[in-house]
């Protein structure tokens, strides 16, 4: 039964994820240093998943696995059923600093992909039409310093939007910006993923806003990083932080964090 969360994305969008036993560790100096433990996780197509848990537990560390940026020492990593060797552009990242070139104006930023792939001369209504999804049609001539933070970050998301992922991997996109400006763009970015339907992973140190965005919310560890709880959030959209299943949810995390008595 698809979830009430899911119904207005298009089913066939994303790309099944699978995270099978896998565990990392880095080498420091000479020694191993584990990060993740014995991790299965599975992400349904155009399911948007959130990963909850301690600073430092190895969050980040399990999306540069998914996006093929390293091998993981132990287990597999699988998309719609093919092991994961490496970077796609199905796959993309967006990280919490929009890293923008400074000396290209918006519509070359966000073109950047395209061109890597020599696409550009035939991609210039793709280009036109995310900026658009964006609301960034007005600035595509625009410099990154003439950019708000909000306005950044949605250059930064147009950048991955336009190569069409199949998934969106979301590294603390929203971590830099204000408290408005974040209520917007957690707001932006459902919308975007509920009307394209990839797949989304989304690493974020904010419950509320796991709660407010994801279908599912996976609480980790601390490092080495296991799974504690996969919790599924059947709620429709926009949500409402003041929602009692919601406040009840944000307990049970903050209990599994064992930060239940600090708030």
């Amino acid at each position: 039964m698809v979830s009430a969360a899911l119904k207005s994305a298009p089913a066939s969008a994303g790309v099944e994820i699978a995270i099978r036993d896998v565990s990392h560790s880095f080498d420091l100096e000479g020694a191993p240093l584990p990060v993740l433990e014995n991790v299965s996780l599975t992400a349904a197509r155009g399911e948007f998943v959130a990963l909850l848990g301690p600073s430092g537990c190895g969050k980040s560390t399990l999306l540069r696995l998914v996006a093929g940026l390293e091998p993981p020492t132990k287990g597999e990593v699988a998309a719609d059923g093919q092991r994961i060797s490496g970077p796609d552009p199905s796959r993309v990242v967006v990280f919490q600093d929009p890293t923008l070139f400074p000396w290209r104006n918006v519509r070359d930023n966000v073109s950047l992909g395209l061109e890597a792939q020599g696409l550009l001369k035939t991609s210039g209504a793709r280009i036109d039409a995310t900026l658009r999804l964006v609301g960034l049609e007005n600035f595509a001539k625009a410099f990154p310093h003439q950019l708000s933070g909000g306005m950044a970050q949605r250059v930064a998301l147009a950048r991955a939007l336009v190569n069409d992922p199949e998934l969106l991997i979301l590294d603390e996109p929203l971590g830099k910006l204000d408290s408005l400006t974040r209520l917007s763009m957690q707001g932006e970015i459902v919308n975007l993923w509920r009307r394209a339907g990839f797949t989304a992973l989304l690493v974020t140190h904010d419950i509320e806003e796991a709660l407010l965005m994801a279908t599912r919310v996976v609480v980790f560890s601390a490092r080495p990083a296991s799974i504690k709880a996969d919790i599924r959030i059947d709620k429709p959209y926009p949500r409402h932080r003041d929602d009692p299943d919601l406040v009840a949810r944000r307990r049970e995390i903050l209990t599994l964090l064992g930060l239940d008595a600090s708030w």
